[in-house]
């Protein structure tokens, strides 16, 4: 975690904030007020213009949404939960047909400072959509970052193409 957050963390200044951000990528996105197949939005009540770690400018949608962090474990995989609140129609049809289509939804979760909106104060953590359950006024996302029990191993399969010493002639 950066110093910045960290004193942000500890200190809570009243003219500074710690200011959350999720972007869901999907090629079956297709929301007014949006890029094709993205969908950004930020914690709070007001639009933003935020840069990105690839120092793009990008503008974010608010949106009230709660982010619930694993806790720290030795576990092959964490979770992380968000629920977005108020969520529009057009929100729902997007997750919906990204549901039927079967696709994997990439999250990204990245806090900023407040006094700094330029970049990311931590690097951002990259995730997969596990599950999502869609109500009338909110969608609940389970998404994971580090999915070791659903990893092959060893992650080159020995194979009778790739190791031809391995076939059994008899």
């Amino acid at each position: 975690m950066s110093q910045l957050l960290q004193t942000l963390y500890a200190s809570a200044p009243v003219d500074d904030l710690i200011i959350h951000t999720l972007e869901l990528v999907d090629p079956a996105f297709a929301v007014d007020g949006f890029p094709a197949g993205v969908i950004r939005i930020v914690q709070g009540y007001e639009n933003k213009t935020l840069g990105l770690e690839t120092a793009e400018t990008v503008a974010f949608t608010a949106a009230p949404f709660g982010v619930s962090l694993p806790a720290k474990s030795v576990k092959g995989r964490q979770d992380l939960s968000f629920q977005i609140d108020n969520v529009t129609g057009e929100v729902l049809r997007a997750i919906n047909a990204s549901q039927e289509a079967g696709n994997k939804t990439k999250v990204i979760y990245r806090v900023y400072a407040g006094s700094d909106l330029t970049y990311p104060a931590n690097p951002p953590i990259t995730m997969t959509a596990t599950g999502a359950k869609v109500t009338l006024n909110s969608v609940n996302i389970t998404a994971t970052f580090h999915d070791l029990v659903n990893k092959a191993w060893p992650f080159r399969r020995y194979t009778p193409s790739f190791a031809p010493g391995l076939k059994y002639y008899g």
